[in-house]
């Protein structure tokens, strides 16, 4: 029951965020330009303008215009984009798979190269190595998506010719009705190690400063100590009893941080012209498309509700005295 409780809460909670969102979301959109720029030419006088703003609800009070989109968002409905004259959410559904590659590529990288280094440096702290990893994490933490995005194509593309530079590349692999991958072919994958990379460097030293720090701690509790004491392989303290007990926090960052590449996505499909929500969402505001606008705020807001919220829920099932403490609070 308590589980059952603590989920009911959290559901509530989510409502309420995505609730909060979609008001900050539409709030923007008479801040981001005239829509009418684009849908219409100089030419058209502002007779027509007006009529057009009318039809489309646009000379309507906030609060009109607000519960009107409301309604239709409960539906499924987020609105019709102005430049791609198609609902905003199929625009967004045949931008998400490229998304989708880039964001899993970066998490293969990070999960691949953090959690060995990590626990390397944890290990062996004093090894030359690993100083030089932990100083090195600070400059990656400090450098730009961006920057580190236009030095690999400077090096691997420009100068040795080795990947490509930009876009998905037409090797992709369906996979399901509408989603195509680039993780089943060489030319897919030639496109997508660049800016998986790119991705990735602002996340990996923070992962590999995370692990480390948390499996250092772990290696000085009693319990360590005594199977020091009882003579077990080193091996086996370090990966079953060390390294087992440092993935709770370790996990519940990376959920959280999985949402948070999403918005690094715009930086690095800018830089590479990969066709995902990122690069759409910047032509979106180039174009002042505001439902497509709104429409990413609320799916890209809804991933990090959806995903904060397994987070906590897995938490508790791993650690059930977070339910206790909240019900306490």
């Amino acid at each position: 029951m308590a589980f059952v409780a603590f989920f009911v809460k959290r559901l509530l909670q989510a409502v309420l965020v995505m609730f909060v969102i979609s008001v900050i979301g539409f709030s923007i959109q008479d801040n981001l330009g005239d829509p009418l720029r684009e849908l219409v030419g100089q030419s058209v006088s502002e007779a027509e303008r007006q009529a057009l703003r009318d039809k489309l609800g646009l000379n309507d009070p906030f609060l009109v215009q607000y519960w009107r989109f409301l309604g239709d968002a409960v539906q499924g409905d987020l609105g019709q984009s102005y430049f791609f004259k198609r609902p905003a959410l199929d625009v967004i559904a045949d931008k998400l798979p490229a998304t989708i590659d880039l964001v899993l590529g970066a998490t293969l990288i990070i999960v691949l190269i953090s959690v060995p280094v990590g626990i390397y440096c944890a290990i062996r702290p004093k090894d030359l190595m690993a100083r030089v990893v932990m100083g090195a994490s600070i400059v990656g933490i400090s450098i730009p998506v961006f920057l580190t995005a236009i030095f690999l194509i400077y090096v691997f593309s420009v100068n040795l010719g080795w990947l490509a530079s930009f876009g998905r590349g037409e090797d992709l692999v369906e996979i399901a009705p509408g989603w195509e991958t680039g993780f089943l072919s060489w030319g897919g994958l030639a496109h997508l190690i660049l800016p998986s990379i790119a991705l990735s460097s602002i996340m990996l030293p923070l992962f590999i400063r995370l692990i480390r720090s948390e499996m250092m701690e772990v290696l000085e509790q009693d319990y360590i100590r005594f199977a020091w004491a009882k003579g077990l392989a080193p091996r086996r303290v370090w990966f079953l009893h060390a390294f087992k007990n440092t993935l709770l926090p370790v996990i519940t960052v990376g959920g959280v941080q999985i949402g948070t590449m999403l918005a690094y996505t715009i930086l690095t499909e800018s830089v590479f012209q990969w066709p995902g929500l990122g690069f759409m969402f910047i032509e979106a505001v180039t174009r002042v498309d505001t439902p497509l606008i709104i429409a990413y705020i609320i799916v890209v807001g809804l991933i990090f509700v959806v995903t904060n919220t397994v987070v906590d829920l897995i938490y508790t099932l791993v650690n059930p005295t977070v339910r206790m403490v909240g019900r306490q609070t």
